[in-house]
């Protein structure tokens, strides 16, 4: 590959770094034609990109996109694939369920919301985190939840009791 050919795949793997907010490199090796190819089918399933790549150029592309991380390049050793998601938790779950059948991929290293997980010890967690929209929509369920409640108790019976009770204080006054 001559230095042109590595330019071009570097600023492709570093366009895709800035296009997805998540990645995660996994492990592949020793995975034969047929479960390479159903791991493709999976991860296509889910809106998941599953790239091979070299680990120079992959790191090249993260200092390029500004997600060069040290522990994450540390796990940059051996074959690499990466997979590239919209949503954060999807490749830990395509994960998840193709391990069913075997002990691959493994996850070396994962960068999501902006943090980066090192091992595969952290699979499980990945796959029941909850993406930034998930958290604001809780906030917000959490935040009407209490005026939900004054405004039934407003519109009820006890609406006429809680008016005269405003009433009575604004009569002291």
């Amino acid at each position: 590959m001559n230095r042109e050919e590595k330019k071009l795949v570097i600023d492709s793997l570093a366009e895709k770094l800035n296009q997805y907010a998540h990645f995660y490199v996994t492990d592949i090796a020793n995975l034969n034609a047929q479960q390479t190819a159903d791991l493709r089918r999976k991860c296509f399933e889910n809106e998941i990109s599953l790239v091979m790549v070299k680990n120079t150029l992959f790191i090249k592309a993260l200092e390029k996109a500004d997600k060069a991380d040290a522990e994450l390049v540390k796990t940059l050793s051996g074959s690499s694939s990466i997979m590239f998601a919209h949503t954060n938790k999807a490749p830990a779950l395509v994960i998840k369920d193709f391990r069913k059948n075997g002990e691959k991929p493994i996850l070396k290293a994962a960068y999501v919301e902006e943090c980066v997980y090192v091992g595969d010890q952290h699979l499980d967690a990945l796959t029941k985190i909850k993406s930034r929209e998930e958290l604001i929509g809780d906030i917000v369920a959490l935040l009407q939840s209490p005026i939900k409640n004054v405004v039934s108790a407003l519109q009820s019976n006890g609406g006429q009791k809680i008016a005269g009770i405003v009433k009575a204080l604004e009569e002291r006054n």
